[in-house]
């Protein structure tokens, strides 16, 4: 089992942001720590040591902007989980931090409460391009924050960047990433810009296209040269690439997110945070003011029924049958017709034959020698969503 963390917190929204995420107090903070770990000692009962001590192989701090807490608050949490639930001694604790955000004195709390992963939202190396996506961060900041999580000890380091950014070019995107490789992490995250509705962004985009101005977005044959780029350049310097959007030196793959590809189970806390438990996938209410008044002071108002979840969905065997597969092909090695075989127990050509054969012919999937094993050729990485898509039927 892997646990999500969500903290909900942030300085300012960036302009493409549409996660559940705002700005807000310190006493809130304050007040949504105890919350969380309220939530998590009462699944600890479920799922932690007095109940069916599941052993946890991941924590993952997401948000928002985890790194808004202080050390004390993350040692709070982390003594929770380590009084709690069976978390393995092995364990990756990881933490998003927002390079604006960062100090030694975090960063040292951090690592004593026994985060041993950061995941540093950098997205650009140009500060203009930062500024055009409202990062609250520069490219000296990051560089500052990423040599103190050095000097405090964090030896697992994941950089996030984006390309397809509004007046970024090739040359500004090579640039991104060679200065992201000069200071060798331990693994890369790089996804393309997605335009959401309702942001800041995607209305200002939307009126410029109405008034006929220039959106300062890159074409599409510069957006798919600059994802070629992104796989030439990793590549070149030594990091694999495990999944369609992520790059590791070799031992440094994500262990949190390869858990949720390959269908584990995974316990999410906090507003808006979801959980798939036993085939069960739920979701947290998003209000803040409920959620920390059912896991505020009365503790008797903590029980199952406590809250209606917004979502709560009993996964179907199709359901689970389309997640292996699609779920499963994000990753570079595939999926394998012996353990769906063997978890469903029926045979993978009567259900996905004709579609995998299909695909096989296009150019879109290779098979193995020995036909068990499944992934998507470069071709099918470059159309992905429509390969995937192809095993909801």
């Amino acid at each position: 089992m892997v646990i999500y963390i969500h903290i909900p917190f942030c300085v300012k929204k960036c302009d493409y942001c549409d996660f559940l995420s705002a700005p807000c107090d310190s006493e809130t903070r304050k007040r949504y720590v105890k919350c969380l770990i309220r939530e998590l000692e009462h699944y600890g009962q479920i799922y932690g040591i007095s109940g069916r001590s599941i052993p946890v192989t991941s924590v993952f701090f997401g948000g928002g902007t985890p790194s808004l807490l202080e050390g004390e608050q993350i040692k709070e949490i982390m003594s929770c989980l380590y009084n709690t639930y069976n978390i393995e001694e092995t364990a990756e604790i990881t933490m998003e931090c927002n390079p604006g955000t960062l100090t030694q004195s975090k960063l040292t709390g951090y690592k004593e409460a026994g985060v041993n992963r950061l995941s540093i939202g950098l997205q650009s190396a140009n500060d203009a391009e930062l500024k055009s996506i409202g990062r609250i961060h520069d490219f000296e900041q990051f560089t500052e924050g990423y040599q103190m999580a050095r000097m405090c000890g964090f030896s697992n380091i994941n950089i996030d960047l984006m390309s397809a950014l509004p007046y970024q070019t090739l040359k500004s995107y090579e640039e991104t990433i060679k200065k992201v490789l000069a200071v060798k992490p331990e693994h890369i995250s790089a996804y393309s810009l997605i335009l959401e509705e309702e942001t800041p962004l995607y209305d200002r985009i939307e009126k410029l296209e109405a008034e006929g101005k220039p959106t300062g977005l890159p074409d599409e044959d510069t957006e798919r040269e600059m994802y070629y780029m992104t796989g030439r350049l990793l590549e070149q310097a030594g990091y694999r690439r495990y999944e369609i959007s992520n790059y590791a030196l070799s031992g440094y793959e994500c262990r949190h997110n390869t858990a949720y590809w390959k269908r584990e189970n995974y316990l999410g806390v906090g507003i808006g945070a979801a959980s798939c438990m036993d085939d069960v996938r739920t979701k947290n209410i998003d209000d803040m003011e409920i959620y920390m008044r059912i896991f505020g002071d009365n503790e008797s108002d903590v029980t199952d029924n406590a809250w209606d979840k917004s979502e709560t969905n009993v996964l179907t065997r199709k359901d689970m049958m389309e997640e292996f597969m699609f779920l499963g092909l994000r990753m570079m090695e595939g999926v394998s017709k012996r353990s769906f075989e063997e978890k469903f127990s029926v045979s993978y050509d009567e259900i996905y034959g004709s579609v995998t054969q299909k695909l096989i012919n296009e150019g879109l999937l290779q098979a193995s020698e020995d036909n068990d094993s499944l992934w998507l050729t470069p071709l099918g990485i470059d159309v992905s969503n429509m390969v995937l898509a192809q095993f909801l039927v």
